[in-house]
């Protein structure tokens, strides 16, 4: 491809980056996504069970004190383009949506799809463009952003922003590359581990009820004879395990313990003692 040059360089076509490469592009920069796979937004299209749970109906600090690890990390993101902010543009984009149990916020077809074309149309009409390349390196000098480099060539840039997701799901690209150009900038990664994840178990009455779905449930989670999880919902039993929302939402807790100290009892009628 040669040397190409543009304001500011997006590295990844998933939600953030084409949310941002949009935004950037409607204000006046000239930008470009570089994207390894032949599309973008694989990831977006599959969320939610292909329903696309785009984000909580509740308030900045909801959502700060209910994330379990560093929630205020988030403080200034959340602030500056709020989940009200969010709801505003995708239904501006004509999505229109809905808030269903939890302040979970769907579009009203329950298509991620349409989410998907929506968004790829507004980054489109804003002026950015898609490049098929997998990049391989942020490059700077004297702490400025100058360029990155990609397969078959170099990216000349102001800025770099690195969108490229972790590595929790390698067949929509998230395959770790981030974390590469993050170490060569100098930056010290911390190792990956898993969270909302589905939970194996070794007890054989999983496999046996396998497919059975339960809805108001409570799900606890411990670890030893502490409780680190409790919540009412939906999960369902798998062939290795348990999954579903409650599950999922209990492994977050779960993930600096080991397997043999975790346990989790399901409480089918929470309504009776």
């Amino acid at each position: 491809m040669g040397t190409t040059k543009c304001d500011v360089c997006v590295v990844g076509g998933g939600a953030a980056g084409m949310l941002a490469a949009g935004l950037l592009a409607e204000r006046g920069s000239s930008v470009a996504v570089l994207e390894k796979n032949d599309r973008t937004l694989l990831k977006l299209g599959i969320t939610g069970k292909g329903r696309c749970n785009l984000t909580n109906d509740s308030s900045p600090r909801d959502v700060i004190s209910a994330v379990n690890a560093n929630g205020r990390f988030l403080f200034s993101a959340l602030n500056d383009f709020s989940p009200a902010d969010t709801m505003a543009f995708f239904e501006g984009l004509g999505v229109p949506l809905k808030t269903e149990r939890g302040g979970r916020v769907f579009p009203v077809s329950d298509r991620a799809l349409d989410v998907v074309a929506a968004l790829r149309d507004y980054v489109r009409k804003s002026g950015a463009k898609i490049l098929r390349a997998r990049a391989s390196e942020i490059l700077t000098d004297d702490g400025k952003v100058t360029g990155v480099l990609y397969e078959g060539g170099k990216l000349s840039c102001r800025a770099a922003l690195l969108s490229t997701g972790g590595m929790s799901y390698p067949a929509t690209g998230s395959t770790g590359d981030g974390y590469a150009m993050e170490e060569k900038l100098g930056h010290t990664i911390i190792p990956p581990r898993p969270s909302l994840v589905p939970l194996v178990s070794p007890d054989g009455f999983c496999r046996e009820m396998q497919g059975l779905s339960l809805r108001n449930v409570t799900l606890r989670a411990y670890e030893g004879k502490k409780l680190v999880f409790e919540e009412l919902g939906e999960m369902l039993f798998t062939h290795f395990g348990i999954s579903g929302p409650l599950a999922l939402s209990a492994s977050a807790h779960l993930r600096d313990f080991s397997g043999d100290r975790c346990r989790v009892s399901i409480d089918l009628k929470p309504g009776l003692e």
